[in-house]
Protein backbone atom coordinates (compact mmCIF):
# COMPACT_ATOMS: atom_id res chain seq x y z
CA UNK A 1 0.00 0.00 0.00
CA UNK A 2 1.32 3.44 -0.96
CA UNK A 3 1.09 5.87 1.95
CA UNK A 4 1.39 9.65 1.90
CA UNK A 5 2.53 11.14 5.20
CA UNK A 6 1.35 14.60 6.19
CA UNK A 7 3.04 16.43 9.09
CA UNK A 8 2.68 20.00 10.29
CA UNK A 9 3.97 22.34 12.98
CA UNK A 10 2.61 25.84 13.62
CA UNK A 11 5.88 27.64 14.31
CA UNK A 12 9.41 27.37 12.97
CA UNK A 13 10.61 26.83 16.55
CA UNK A 14 8.74 23.51 16.76
CA UNK A 15 10.36 20.36 15.43
CA UNK A 16 8.40 18.26 12.96
CA UNK A 17 10.93 15.40 13.15
CA UNK A 18 9.19 13.81 16.15
CA UNK A 19 6.09 13.21 14.04
CA UNK A 20 8.02 12.16 10.93
CA UNK A 21 10.22 9.58 12.67
CA UNK A 22 7.26 7.84 14.35
CA UNK A 23 5.16 7.83 11.20
CA UNK A 24 8.02 6.38 9.12
CA UNK A 25 8.55 3.71 11.80
CA UNK A 26 4.82 2.90 11.66
CA UNK A 27 5.02 2.41 7.87
CA UNK A 28 8.13 0.25 8.11
CA UNK A 29 6.51 -2.01 10.76
CA UNK A 30 3.54 -2.63 8.45
CA UNK A 31 5.54 -2.87 5.21
CA UNK A 32 3.78 0.20 3.77
CA UNK A 33 5.55 2.02 0.94
CA UNK A 34 5.96 5.73 1.72
CA UNK A 35 4.86 7.49 -1.46
CA UNK A 36 5.83 10.98 -0.31
CA UNK A 37 6.28 13.06 2.83
CA UNK A 38 4.33 16.35 2.91
CA UNK A 39 5.52 18.71 5.64
CA UNK A 40 4.17 22.20 6.39
CA UNK A 41 6.43 24.00 8.86
CA UNK A 42 5.43 27.29 10.49
CA UNK A 43 1.89 27.08 9.09
CA UNK A 44 -1.25 27.26 11.22
CA UNK A 45 -3.72 24.38 11.02
CA UNK A 46 -6.55 26.90 10.92
CA UNK A 47 -5.50 27.86 7.36
CA UNK A 48 -7.35 25.79 4.80
CA UNK A 49 -4.75 26.46 2.11
CA UNK A 50 -1.21 25.36 2.96
CA UNK A 51 1.55 24.66 0.40
CA UNK A 52 2.25 21.03 1.26
CA UNK A 53 -1.36 20.24 2.23
CA UNK A 54 -2.53 21.55 -1.17
CA UNK A 55 0.15 19.49 -2.96
CA UNK A 56 -0.92 16.40 -1.01
CA UNK A 57 -4.61 16.90 -1.88
CA UNK A 58 -3.66 17.42 -5.54
CA UNK A 59 -1.80 14.08 -5.51
CA UNK A 60 -4.81 12.50 -3.79
CA UNK A 61 -7.13 13.72 -6.54
CA UNK A 62 -4.88 11.87 -9.04
CA UNK A 63 -4.95 8.73 -6.83
CA UNK A 64 -1.15 8.69 -6.55
CA UNK A 65 -1.36 7.08 -3.11
CA UNK A 66 -3.74 4.70 -1.32
CA UNK A 67 -3.68 6.03 2.22
CA UNK A 68 -2.98 9.24 4.13
CA UNK A 69 -1.16 8.94 7.45
CA UNK A 70 -1.07 11.78 10.01
CA UNK A 71 0.21 12.08 13.59
CA UNK A 72 -2.93 13.68 15.07
CA UNK A 73 -6.18 15.05 13.63
CA UNK A 74 -5.20 18.60 14.59
CA UNK A 75 -2.07 18.25 12.42
CA UNK A 76 -4.39 17.85 9.42
CA UNK A 77 -6.75 20.66 10.42
CA UNK A 78 -7.84 22.69 13.43
CA UNK A 79 -11.21 23.49 11.84
CA UNK A 80 -13.87 20.79 12.19
CA UNK A 81 -15.51 21.88 8.94
CA UNK A 82 -12.24 21.71 7.02
CA UNK A 83 -11.37 18.36 8.62
CA UNK A 84 -14.76 16.88 7.66
CA UNK A 85 -14.44 18.19 4.10
CA UNK A 86 -10.94 16.73 3.78
CA UNK A 87 -12.05 13.36 5.15
CA UNK A 88 -15.08 13.39 2.86
CA UNK A 89 -12.87 14.14 -0.17
CA UNK A 90 -10.48 11.31 0.72
CA UNK A 91 -13.41 8.95 1.20
CA UNK A 92 -14.91 9.85 -2.18
CA UNK A 93 -11.51 9.19 -3.82
CA UNK A 94 -11.27 5.79 -2.15
CA UNK A 95 -8.21 6.83 -0.13
CA UNK A 96 -7.87 5.34 3.35
CA UNK A 97 -6.96 7.47 6.34
CA UNK A 98 -4.85 6.62 9.39
CA UNK A 99 -4.42 8.91 12.37
CA UNK A 100 -1.57 7.51 14.46
CA UNK A 101 -2.28 8.88 17.96
CA UNK A 102 -6.10 9.05 17.71
CA UNK A 103 -6.39 5.37 16.66
CA UNK A 104 -8.38 6.02 13.49
CA UNK A 105 -7.61 3.53 10.73
CA UNK A 106 -10.05 3.30 7.83
CA UNK A 107 -8.25 0.24 6.44
CA UNK A 108 -10.08 -1.71 9.20
CA UNK A 109 -13.83 -2.40 9.56
CA UNK A 110 -14.07 -0.20 12.67
CA UNK A 111 -12.20 2.59 10.89
CA UNK A 112 -14.51 2.33 7.87
CA UNK A 113 -17.47 2.69 10.22
CA UNK A 114 -15.83 5.79 11.76
CA UNK A 115 -15.26 7.20 8.26
CA UNK A 116 -18.94 6.61 7.41
CA UNK A 117 -20.02 8.43 10.57
CA UNK A 118 -17.72 11.35 9.73
CA UNK A 119 -19.14 11.39 6.18
CA UNK A 120 -22.69 11.42 7.59
CA UNK A 121 -21.84 14.39 9.83
CA UNK A 122 -20.35 16.18 6.84
CA UNK A 123 -23.50 15.59 4.76
CA UNK A 124 -25.66 16.67 7.70
CA UNK A 125 -23.69 19.93 7.99
CA UNK A 126 -24.12 20.60 4.24
CA UNK A 127 -27.88 19.98 4.56
CA UNK A 128 -28.14 22.42 7.46
CA UNK A 129 -26.29 25.10 5.49
CA UNK A 130 -28.55 24.51 2.46
CA UNK A 131 -31.67 24.80 4.68
CA UNK A 132 -30.43 28.06 6.22
CA UNK A 133 -29.70 29.56 2.79
CA UNK A 134 -33.15 28.56 1.46
CA UNK A 135 -34.89 30.00 4.54
CA UNK A 136 -32.89 33.22 4.23
CA UNK A 137 -33.86 33.58 0.56
CA UNK A 138 -37.51 32.86 1.36
CA UNK A 139 -37.55 35.52 4.13
CA UNK A 140 -35.94 38.03 1.77
CA UNK A 141 -38.60 37.35 -0.89
CA UNK A 142 -41.38 37.69 1.69
CA UNK A 143 -39.98 41.10 2.66
CA UNK A 144 -40.15 42.13 -1.00
CA UNK A 145 -36.43 42.13 -1.64
CA UNK A 146 -35.44 41.50 -5.23
CA UNK A 147 -32.86 38.75 -5.51
CA UNK A 148 -30.22 38.33 -8.16
CA UNK A 149 -28.26 40.79 -10.22
CA UNK A 150 -29.99 44.13 -10.81
CA UNK A 151 -31.11 44.77 -14.38
CA UNK A 152 -28.67 47.09 -16.13
CA UNK A 153 -30.16 50.39 -17.27
CA UNK A 154 -29.31 51.02 -20.92
CA UNK A 155 -30.13 53.88 -23.20
CA UNK A 156 -31.92 52.12 -26.09
CA UNK A 157 -31.20 54.92 -28.50
CA UNK A 158 -27.49 55.12 -27.68
CA UNK A 159 -26.96 51.32 -27.91
CA UNK A 160 -28.88 51.09 -31.19
CA UNK A 161 -27.07 54.10 -32.62
CA UNK A 162 -23.61 52.78 -31.72
CA UNK A 163 -24.54 49.34 -33.10
CA UNK A 164 -25.81 50.90 -36.33
CA UNK A 165 -22.47 52.73 -36.67
CA UNK A 166 -20.81 49.28 -36.75
CA UNK A 167 -19.19 49.58 -33.32
CA UNK A 168 -18.14 46.30 -31.66
CA UNK A 169 -20.05 44.91 -28.66
CA UNK A 170 -17.03 45.53 -26.42
CA UNK A 171 -16.73 49.14 -27.53
CA UNK A 172 -20.48 49.74 -27.01
CA UNK A 173 -20.14 48.14 -23.57
CA UNK A 174 -17.19 50.39 -22.72
CA UNK A 175 -19.06 53.52 -23.79
CA UNK A 176 -22.28 52.57 -21.96
CA UNK A 177 -20.57 51.24 -18.80
CA UNK A 178 -21.89 47.66 -18.91
CA UNK A 179 -20.40 44.31 -19.91
CA UNK A 180 -20.51 43.16 -23.56
CA UNK A 181 -22.87 40.26 -22.71
CA UNK A 182 -25.43 42.78 -21.41
CA UNK A 183 -25.16 44.70 -24.69
CA UNK A 184 -25.54 41.47 -26.69
CA UNK A 185 -28.62 40.43 -24.68
CA UNK A 186 -30.10 43.92 -25.00
CA UNK A 187 -29.64 43.96 -28.79
CA UNK A 188 -31.09 40.44 -29.12
CA UNK A 189 -34.15 41.44 -27.03
CA UNK A 190 -34.58 44.64 -29.02
CA UNK A 191 -34.35 42.71 -32.32
CA UNK A 192 -36.99 40.17 -31.21
CA UNK A 193 -39.32 42.99 -30.14
CA UNK A 194 -39.02 44.55 -33.62
CA UNK A 195 -39.72 41.21 -35.31
CA UNK A 196 -42.84 40.51 -33.17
Amino acid sequence: MKVAIYARVSTNEQNVQNQVVELERYCTARAYEVYKMYVDEGVSGSKESRPQFDAMMSAASKRLFDCLLVWKLDRLSRSLKHLLNTMDTLNSLGISFICYTDNIDTTTSTGKLMFSIIGAFSEFERSLIRERVCLGLQRAREKGKKLGRPIAKLNDYKVSSLSYQGMSLREIARQTGVCHVTVLNHLARHKSEIND
